[in-house]
């Protein structure tokens, strides 16, 4: 890979991927702080819509906080080409490296039903959540990362396409209604193995369409580290993002723009969103060079995992326990919705001190 073009850190690690990374987990675990809900319970109604951006949507439509898992998956696939070249670099072998994507995507599967499928009273599988779901599109995308990228694209069409046939022939009474919650092929499929999840509609067989994001994610990895120029690889990432939006909310009509059960129009409309955001970061921070702020990102991007295991296991209920005395003490007289926000505020601030200490002693948890 050449150097001449994109400065890179001396670990040669590219700072708009740290950047983009950093962002989309500094605003994922925000979430389990409340700060959000607390936006949307206001009565405000300029300030309810912003909260409103930061929750799924129920069902038909997109909201911004739709994309932070397609963000996720595909700043995955970004990051393979790199991690891979390194590992060659240093003499392993095609056959190490499959060995590291099973095992890889083994304990992201183990560490995913950890998380989620131990609830109060039993134990329910679950497929439905982000780590599950990336062993699978991690893995599928390893398979193909050395391919040409024609055939990356037919194969992360071809499952899209795929899905969509499974879901608009599937025959099951009762559960052949393509996009209507609890009535479709992926609601079946749950209840086939005891992993449903009704409550949310959210389906284990999204793994198989958000592949895409993954393999999408790989292919702008290795457009990254060609000899093209800076700006050609911005412009090529600009336009594929700008087409794949216009396409998919083109479909919606056709096939809606679902994130619950991962519609083809979705995956669509989220990696164009992907491809833009990584060209947006990609510009600004290795071709602009305006870097002085990106740490305040990057130092959560070099710790995802940890960050994410973190607030899901009761992290920010010890904080909580820890400041809630001084909050209460000192901003109660506000209001307990200003007092929230203070809290939660502070919390997620001390989430991402948690991260800039680990960077500075180079303590980074990695699988």
């Amino acid at each position: 890979m050449s150097d001449t073009n994109v400065s890179l850190t001396p670990d040669k690690r590219l700072l708009s991927l740290d950047f983009f990374r950093g962002l989309t987990m500094l605003l994922l675990v925000g979430e389990f702080t409340g700060l959000f809900s607390n936006l949307a319970a206001v009565d405000n109604p300029i300030i309810h819509a912003i909260g409103t951006q930061f929750h799924h949507h129920p069902w038909h439509g997109l909201h911004f906080w739709d994309l932070i898992q397609p963000f996720f998956m595909f700043i995955v696939g970004v990051a393979m080409p790199f991690s891979f070249a390194k590992r060659t670099e240093r003499g392993d072998s095609y056959q190490l490296l499959r060995k590291h994507a099973l095992k890889r995507s083994a304990l992201l599967l183990v560490i995913g039903w950890a998380l989620y499928c131990i609830v109060p009273g039993k134990i329910e599988f679950q497929f439905q959540n982000v780590l599950a779901q990336l062993s699978v599109t991690y893995f599928i995308t390893f398979l193909v990362i050395r391919q040409k990228p024609s055939v990356q694209l037919i194969v992360s069409f071809g499952l899209l396409i795929l899905t969509e046939i499974i879901y608009r022939s599937f025959w099951v009474e009762g559960f052949n209604h393509p996009f209507v919650p609890n009535e479709n092929f992926g609601t079946w499929l749950d209840l086939q193995y005891g992993g449903e999840n009704l409550s949310g509609h959210w389906v284990s067989f999204n793994a198989i369409p958000t592949t895409a994001h993954t393999i999408w994610g790989a292919m702008a990895g290795m457009l990254l580290m060609s000899d093209k120029s800076p700006m050609k690889k911005v412009k090529i990432l600009a336009i594929a993002g700008f087409a794949a939006v216009v396409v998919g909310y083109g479909l919606d009509p056709i096939t809606p723009i679902i994130k619950r059960i991962a519609t083809t129009s979705f995956v669509i409309v989220s990696g164009g969103w992907a491809l833009l955001a990584l060209a947006f970061s990609y510009w600004l921070i290795d071709i602009k060079k305006s870097r002085k702020w990106v740490i305040v990102f990057s130092v959560v991007g070099m710790n995802p995992l940890f960050i994410y295991l973190f607030a899901h296991l009761e992290g920010v209920k010890y904080l909580r326990a820890i400041i809630y005395p001084f909050t209460q003490a000192a901003f109660s007289w506000m209001g307990q919705f200003p007092a929230d926000m203070i809290q939660n505020t502070i919390i997620w601030f001390m989430m991402w001190y948690i991260c800039y200490w680990m960077y500075k002693r180079k303590i980074f948890i990695r699988i």
